[in-house]
Formats: structure tokens, C-alpha cells, sequence
């Protein structure tokens, strides 16, 4: 069977995280430099392998120091562990959207990880280009992957979530 090759539109596609700061608000961050491709047979998708490769040291959250603290070995090390990945082994169709089954890795750990990814639809550009977009998203506990830090905090609780919750926008193009 023939396989239709999708290749990640950076232009028009952004990955995020949040986390639980003091556990009163949030902080958002994201890797500016990522990729991924997408192979499936035609354009249902539910046979799709995905595969996603980030950049730890494009991370930015809009802080400078704590985006080195970030990058530190207290949290993801990128001198010693420079990308996350994700490869799919299982995608499933859920009404109009998916879940998505994979492989996470993150400073060294892998551990499957669960991704809903809402179908946005496919759509032809002014140029001729045909593009699929999607909006994902998932939830993960930090500390599975070795980010453990944290500062206990005097009036109870900690600084920062184990909880990270990832967010994209993710458009492809279909290749020729």
C-alpha cells in the first residue's frame, strides 16, 4: 500500500507547555525549533507513524534566567540531553480527533505518553500546497523523567507542578 509522507510546516505550527507556578498560576513556555514528519496510507490517519524531535536549547519562556535554569541540569540538562522526542506506535480515532500512543523521551527517559490530537481539517494553500492541521494535547508528570527539582514551599505545597500539560498547533504538508 502506498504511504502519503507529511512534513511539519514550522511556519504556521507552535508547541507549548504549561506548568503550575506556586501552584497559584501558571507558566507558559515553548520550543521554537522542532520537527516532525507524519506517514500514513491516504488521509484517515488512524495508521499514521509519527515521529517529533525538539530542540531543549530553543526553549522560552519569556524569562531569561529562568529559561537557563530550565536548560540546567536541574531540570532537562541540555548540555548532556539536547532534544525530546516522541515517536507514535498506536493511533486511534476518537469521533473527529485521535489519540495518539508513544514513545516520550526526555533527558534519557522514555515512557509512553498519551496525545489527543483534535483534526482541524485539510485544506490547499494559495499555492497548491495541501496541508493537514491539527491541535494537540496532553498532560505528563515531570518527575517520570527525571525533572525532580522543586523547592517546598513555607505555607505548604511546592514550587513548581509535577503536572505539565503540552499544547500544539501543528500544521503539515503533504509531500509529492
Amino acid at each position: 500500500m502506498a504511504t502519503t509522507q507529511w512534513s511539519l510546516d514550522p511556519t504556521h505550527s507552535e508547541l507549548q507547555f504549561k506548568v503550575k507556578h506556586l501552584m497559584i498560576t501558571t507558566v507558559t513556555g515553548s520550543l521554537k525549533n522542532f520537527e516532525a514528519t507524519l506517514t500514513s496510507a491516504g488521509d484517515d490517519f488512524t495508521d499514521a507513524d509519527i515521529s517529533f524531535k525538539g530542540d531543549i536549547n530553543s526553549l522560552d519562556t519569556g524569562n531569561t534566567d529562568r529559561d537557563t535554569h530550565l536548560k540546567s541540569a536541574d531540570f532537562f540538562d541540555a548540555e548532556k540531553f539536547a532534544t525530546i522526542e516522541f515517536k507514535s506506535n498506536a493511533v486511534e480515532k476518537d469521533g473527529d480527533d485521535y489519540i495518539v500512543n508513544g514513545d516520550l523521551t526526555i533527558k534519557g527517559e522514555t515512557k509512553p505518553a498519551k496525545l489527543i490530537a483534535e483534526f482541524g481539517g485539510i485544506a490547499t494553500d494559495p499555492w497548491g500546497n495541501t496541508k493537514a492541521g491539527f491541535t494537540l494535547s496532553g498532560k505528563i508528570n515531570r518527575s517520570d523523567f527525571g525533572l525532580t527539582w522543586n523547592a517546598a514551599l513555607e505555607t505548604g505545597g511546592v514550587m513548581v507542578s509535577e503536572e505539565v500539560k503540552i499544547l500544539g498547533e501543528l500544521q503539515f504538508v503533504k509531500q509529492a
